[in-house]
């Protein structure tokens, strides 16, 4: 499976600090090559499937590209590596936890790994 490394922080809307602490962790991916997707960000993006229904009607939302990666698998192998940061995101994003949702991770700040 192939999966990649997170090489330099990341960009999003979580405090620099929990983006900061993917760094150095490996993760598997979803699909082996970055591709373009409908992105929003975490905190301000859709809490329900009506509410990701009406942004996506009203255009607000981005293509963009990168490499998916499983939120809920991603989040577990946080936590191991960093206690505070995993907390962070199950209490302020829990449906990143319990959702089939995708992380996005741009490939400048990650690279492929076999």
């Amino acid at each position: 499976m192939a999966s990649i490394r997170i090489t330099s922080t990341p960009p999003g809307e979580a405090p620099p600090a929990i983006r900061e602490a993917w760094v150095g962790l490996e993760l598997p991916l979803f699909h082996e090559n970055p591709r373009y997707y409908l992105a929003w960000g975490v905190l301000t993006g859709p809490r329900s499937v009506l509410e990701g229904i009406l942004k996506f009607f009203a255009f607000r939302f981005q293509f963009q590209r990168g490499f998916a990666v499983s939120s809920q698998l991603a989040i577990e192998i946080l936590e191991r590596s960093n206690a505070d940061a995993g907390r962070w995101w199950r209490e302020n994003v829990p449906r990143m936890v319990r959702s089939r949702g995708y992380f996005l991770f741009a490939p400048e700040c990650c690279e492929r790994m076999e």
